[in-house]
């Protein structure tokens, strides 16, 4: 219990929003944007799809009552994608209209391989009608690479991670030197898209050395830096956020908050024992 606490206390500000806000505040000082997550486990009842959905609006007036740079990432499962598709949309559809009118963004968080071909549905239909909208892709998957070419059309928006999920060898590569080659591979495609039709992709990845392959392949193609994008967790690796906001990239920090991150925590490095040793190697790290 005391390595969670101390882990938590780490890669979290606080439970609250408010805490969040603090972050972000002290981190805006830097020119280090910040996004938001609330933790939550999956819901049993529509009742508190639309509980969290309220909180999350919620969420957007306080971020525009304090004028600060903050996006909102979300699981459609936190609010009903379970229980029900057309529901959810409904519901999604609230927030990202309620994010448009206040000039903020919303991306969607990938989760297991269980929920992609849903998650990208769902994004394909909600993109219809909303251009303010981004979505997760997970570089561990094999079929990513192909997911990425099948939305090139709708100028998706993009943040790449590797991924956190443990799955199975028939969709997920095992070896760490597969996921990196793919994850090179997709984000050379991602910033020949950047390139050529101006979308939006995060390089979501404490991995100073893509970090480097990006920053080069970028160079290559004439991109300048403020068009490349690079996201990170709260409290992991902060040093080196600040040497990229000072280098003139963009860069936005990951805030999780909220009452529910023991189970959330605890489930997370259950999934997938290399998350420990990601845990370990940072908590006593810059």
């Amino acid at each position: 219990m005391k390595f969670v606490q101390r882990a938590v206390k780490r890669f979290m500000p606080g439970e609250r929003v408010e805490d969040a806000i603090l972050a972000t505040q002290e981190l805006l000082k830097y020119n280090i944007t910040t996004t938001f997550t609330h933790l939550g486990e999956n819901i049993t009842t529509i009742k508190e799809a639309e509980i969290n959905t309220q909180h999350y609006l919620d969420l957007l007036d306080m971020i525009k009552k304090e004028n600060l740079d903050i996006e909102v990432s979300l699981k459609l499962t936190h609010i009903g994608l379970d229980l029900s598709f057309d529901k959810t949309l409904q519901l999604f559809s609230t927030i990202c209209e309620k994010a448009k009118k206040l000039n903020n963004n919303i991306f969607i968080d990938i989760e297991d391989s269980y929920y992609v071909d849903k998650t990208i549905n769902f994004y394909k239909k909600i993109k219809e009608q909303y251009n303010n909208i981004g979505l997760c892709l997970q570089a561990y998957l094999s079929r990513t690479m192909a997911d990425l070419e099948g939305m090139i059309q709708i100028n998706p928006w993009i943040r790449l991670v590797k991924g956190a999920y443990k799955e199975p060898s028939t969709v997920a590569f095992k070896k760490i030197a597969q996921v990196n080659d793919n994850f090179l591979a997709l984000s050379k495609l991602l910033l020949q898209q950047i390139n050529e039709k101006n979308i939006r992709v995060a390089f979501a990845t404490h991995d100073l050395i893509i970090q480097e392959h990006i920053k080069n392949e970028a160079k290559k193609l004439g991109l300048p830096k403020e068009k490349i994008e690079f996201q990170m967790l709260y409290g992991i690796k902060t040093s080196e956020q600040y040497k990229l906001a000072m280098d003139g990239y963009k860069i936005r920090t990951l805030i999780s908050y909220g009452e529910h991150w023991y189970p959330w925590y605890i489930r997370r490095l259950a999934e997938r024992p290399a998350n420990i040793g990601f845990v370990l190697k940072n908590i006593f790290s810059n």
